[in-house]
């Protein structure tokens, strides 16, 4: 009882409640001390500092990519100002917990014999995808690998938190031999866990025929070299008998026969009507003079482009671990982690679900592999996806791996072998996260709001997609995207000696103006500007949203 002895009435009537509903789902305890980086955003408030001489810009027509060094909670809470509802695709690779030194709650390994170790890691887990929840659009999904450990409380947890919009549960073939030393089973898979921020908004999934599928399927048509289609299929629906009239109607042989089918058709006659116009449908002799209809089942569709299939839930072809291995291999010269994820799975995994201009972030990016895989990807198809990472620097692996992976794929860079692999075009913008203290984060005062102001430059300029920084004064700061010319300004003070001055220098150009404030302005008092201005408030946006975040009873 003594934990409950500083409650409010508000929070045990609240705890009663949950105590007395019923519940189908995961329960596990409650944390016995609340995560450092969860109290410091209640008592600060993080925001992102540039690390200029990271940057990395090969071509301001492409999109600006974002790598952040930091804890991923902070993270995550910027990207609640700069991202919400806006992410396409997110892939996250989170520790395994196996009690083998892989997953760190307050700065401590939890081993195996930890009693709260899977408590511990549900909690971990919790805040963090609730805060992804969030910045996930309307149709985007979330993929997060995992291996036995936790996938089925893992399960259970995201069936809450994305309310039942479970896609799928992918089972990766993560190496191809070995593990003789396994007591019982030697595991050979892991798990992918697929989410829908909403399964109705999702588009239907679709993949390349792979060329081992391609060289490998026993059942080519004679044409399929110089034609490009696999066997004829029977259009009849053999062995069953259905009455659906629509699927039962006649078909005219080339000699003018009427050709019924024995039940019924696979196809309407509208549907039958749009292929034999394409040509995708035969109808031939067999060899006792019986005329069939044969659908084609072509690899390429009519634009040249080869035809996709469903995708499977068993990833055999996907990588193992060792090419992991190898891709890191062949950047750094040595090993640098026991089971990387390889850049195939993961942009197998993006195939399936981005568009060419997706947003798909990695809150886990570790050495970086969602990074490389976008920039492969956008390689293969000309698309301009965009990747945002987010890593630590334990032992110094954001400075000295995933920075330097991201620019040698970048810019291009020589392996072992001493083979020249060229560079992928693309561009980055480096940052670490940063906290401004407070008195908490209900109880902001006005000078906190002027230093948020001051400090949240970066944060703005990510959120409306102008990176480069055209200038910094006391008294603004004016940001550019160098291909759109679309600017951003901000008016850090209600000193406004200096507003005209920062109007001239922006009026040229579309431009979203913050301007400082200790409440909500009035928008309407700037209608003078005219149409190349649209008008924001600067800082309360940031600190309703961190407080909406942080408040009793939301993580």
């Amino acid at each position: 009882m003594k934990k409950y002895e500083n409650y409010t009435k508000a929070q045990l009537i609240q705890k009663i409640k949950q105590l007395e509903s019923k519940k189908y789902g995961l329960v596990w305890d409650d944390e016995k001390e609340p995560e450092k980086v969860v109290i410091e955003c209640q008592n600060s408030i993080p925001i992102l500092k540039k690390i200029n001489e990271k940057t990395i810009k090969t071509d301001i027509q492409k999109p600006t990519n974002i790598l952040i060094e930091g804890d991923n909670y902070h993270a995550l809470q910027v990207l609640n100002y700069t991202h919400k509802g806006q992410i396409d695709v997110i892939y996250i690779d989170p520790p395994y917990n196996t009690g083998n030194k892989d997953f760190k709650y307050n700065d401590s390994f939890v081993d195996k014999e930890d009693g709260y170790r899977h408590s511990k890691w549900l909690n971990f887990m919790s805040k963090r995808l609730k805060l992804a929840h969030n910045l996930l659009k309307d149709s985007g999904v979330i993929f997060i690998s995992i291996d036995d450990n936790e996938v089925a409380q893992l399960k259970l947890l995201c069936d809450d938190i994305f309310k039942n919009s479970f896609l799928s549960q992918l089972v990766w073939k993560k190496k191809a031999g070995g593990g003789s030393d396994a007591k019982y089973f030697a595991s050979d898979h892991e798990y992918i866990l697929i989410y829908a921020k909403n399964e109705n908004s999702v588009d239907k999934f679709f993949t390349k025929i792979s060329d081992k599928q391609k060289k490998e399927y026993k059942f080519k048509d004679n044409n399929f070299a110089k034609y490009g289609f696999y066997k004829r299929k029977n259009l009849y629906q053999t062995g069953i008998d259905d009455n659906r009239p629509n699927l039962r109607y006649e078909i005219m042989a080339p000699d003018g026969t009427k050709i019924l089918p024995p039940t019924i058709w696979r196809w309407s006659k509208e549907t039958f009507e749009k292929e034999q116009l394409k040509g995708k449908i035969d109808i031939v002799l067999d060899s006792k003079k019986k005329w069939q209809v044969y659908t084609k089942n072509y690899l390429y569709e009519e634009d040249n482009n080869e035809r996709q299939i469903k995708p499977r839930s068993l990833l055999l072809e996907q990588g193992l671990t060792r090419d992991g291995n190898n891709d890191l291999k062949n950047i750094f010269g040595i090993s640098i982690f026991s089971y990387p994820k390889p850049v195939k799975l993961v942009k197998y995994l993006l195939e399936i679900i981005s568009k060419e201009n997706s947003i798909i972030l990695d809150f886990f990016a570790g050495s970086g592999t969602t990074g490389h895989a976008v920039l492969e990807l956008n390689k293969e198809d000309e698309g301009n996806r965009q990747f945002i990472l987010c890593t630590n620097n334990e032992n110094s692996i954001c400075e000295e791996v995933t920075y330097p992976r991201i620019s040698k794929v970048i810019n291009g860079y020589t392996t072992p072998k001493g083979v020249d692999i060229d560079g992928i075009s693309g561009n980055l913008d480096y940052y670490k996260t940063d906290l401004i203290p407070t008195n908490g984060i209900s109880n902001i005062t006005d000078t906190t709001r002027e230093e948020l102001t001051k400090k949240a430059g970066n944060m703005i300029a990510i959120k409306e997609n102008t990176h480069y920084m055209l200038e910094l004064c006391e008294h603004y700061q004016i940001f550019i995207n160098e291909t759109t010319k679309k600017q951003t300004a901000i008016y850090f003070t209600e000193d406004l000696s200096c507003f005209d001055e920062l109007i001239e220098k922006t009026k040229s150009h579309s431009t979203k103006l913050y301007i400082f404030s200790f409440g909500k302005i009035d928008k309407s008092s700037y209608k003078y500007l005219g149409k190349n201005y649209q008008i924001e408030d600067i800082p309360e946006p940031i600190i309703e949203i961190y407080k909406e975040i942080n408040k009793e009873g939301i993580l």
